[in-house]
């Protein structure tokens, strides 16, 4: 656990799941730059981009009112939402502090820092990106998603919320703001600038324009699979926003479904990391006895896999889709077949604990006899963590650019 100073005091914060050995921290210099502007402590500085009309924002001695509906947006591991909670703590409050996130980790990270830090029950509202969004928001906070798609997606699901005096300030890393972003947040909301950065960091002022004329949201989005992948030949995806390649079917997938297992019987799959669930709804078509369950942390993952599996199997086909920590909620010796394509980032760090997690708890719920299945880069070497903790691993195929592996429990 490390310690986060913020201007409202202390507090401890921890990614989820917590591990003792962690080395990355729950939150960077964007969050601490946000939080320094929100408690009136650090305003525009000298050599801001201010576009003609745009509203700086208030300077150093001019702390926003927080006492209001205050929406935060895309918190990575609940440090601003954390930091905010105490901000208002033990003053008059006229609205919701709500927390609006397409992560079940950074719910349960969110959940275990408020608790630490000695919050009430009630001091937070937790909302998935698929809810919808307060009526009225008075301070909107937004932590700039890596998918510009994601931002799209929430801004138009924000905006009718958004008044003309809401205080909108977002926050993310310079590599992390591009034209693009500060576009969408002026197209969707109102006049927007950019701060100078700070450690690396910046800020985004928009100020709420009335009468903005949006085109409808393009999310979801659905596009139909080419020829040559199997059951799935041409049939339908739909993808919410911000899930992996949510526009067109990603080359690693595109391989797995080439050299997906030919299995029989009323087996247990999972579609681990599931996506937009287009793997399990294949190992679905061709095995219609088989039972699959459908994981991902991400809401829009889980909901995109829903729908594409409801728009491809027969009415009344029975599956699973469960949002969580990997296999944490499936029982122990419980699945015949996992296929699993892992992340090997988090947010702007690349780290393998997620795989690590993902083939450890594979391990645990598959039966004795058990596959798992895993498509990955060639030069992560999935296959050293696997032969770890399996005590095999085989090349099924490979090309180029990707290998599928294949270890059994024995």
């Amino acid at each position: 656990m490390n310690r986060l100073t913020t201007p409202w005091g202390e507090c401890g914060l921890t990614r989820f799941p917590e591990h003792p050995r962690e080395t990355l921290r729950a939150w960077d210099s964007a969050d601490e730059y946000v939080l320094r502007y929100l408690a009136g402590t650090e305003g525009p500085r000298a050599g801001q981009d201010t576009g003609p009309g745009a509203d700086p924002g208030p300077g150093p001695d001019a702390a926003p009112d927080l006492s209001g509906a205050v929406v935060v947006v895309g918190d990575r591991w609940g440090a601003l939402t954390t930091a905010l909670a105490a901000a208002r703590r033990g003053s008059a409050t006229t609205g919701p502090l709500v927390q609006i996130t397409d992560s079940y980790l950074t719910q349960q990270a969110t959940l275990a820092n408020l608790r630490r830090d000695g919050a009430a029950a009630d001091e937070v509202r937790l909302l998935s990106a698929r809810d919808t969004p307060p009526e009225r928001i008075d301070v909107l906070v937004i932590r700039v998603p890596r998918s510009l798609a994601q931002l799209e997606d929430q801004l138009h699901r924000l905006a009718p919320g958004v008044c003309p005096d809401t205080l909108v300030v977002g926050t993310g890393r310079v590599t992390e703001i591009h034209t693009s972003t500060l576009k969408l947040f002026d197209q969707l909301l109102g006049p927007t600038t950019t701060s100078l950065a700070v450690r690396k960091a910046r800020l985004i002022h928009t100020s709420p324009a009335q009468g903005r004329v949006r085109a409808p949201s393009p999310w979801p989005h659905s596009y139909a699979l080419p020829d040559g992948l199997g059951t799935v030949s041409g049939r339908t995806v739909v993808n919410h926003a911000g899930i992996f390649c949510a526009e067109r079917l990603d080359i690693g997938t595109r391989f797995l479904l080439h050299h997906l297992p030919h299995r029989e019987g009323a087996e247990h799959v999972v579609d681990l990391g599931c996506g937009n669930g287009v793997v399990g709804t294949a190992m679905a078509l061709a095995n219609p006895e088989a039972r699959v369950t459908f994981i991902d942390e991400s809401f829009s993952a889980v909901a995109s896999a829903e729908a594409t599996f409801r728009k491809n199997v027969d009415a009344g086909t029975e599956a699973a889709f469960v949002l969580g920590d990997v296999l944490s909620d499936i029982p122990a010796e419980s699945v015949d077949l996992v296929l699993n394509n892992p992340p090997f980032h988090t947010h702007q760090s690349t780290t393998d604990a997620t795989a690590w997690r993902m083939f450890g708890g594979s391990r645990a719920a598959l039966r004795p006899g058990g596959e798992l299945w895993v498509i990955g880069n060639r030069h992560l070497g999935y296959h050293t963590k696997l032969k770890r903790l399996f005590g095999n691993c085989e090349v099924v195929t490979s090309d180029p650019k990707f290998v599928i592996l294949r270890s059994v429990k024995n």
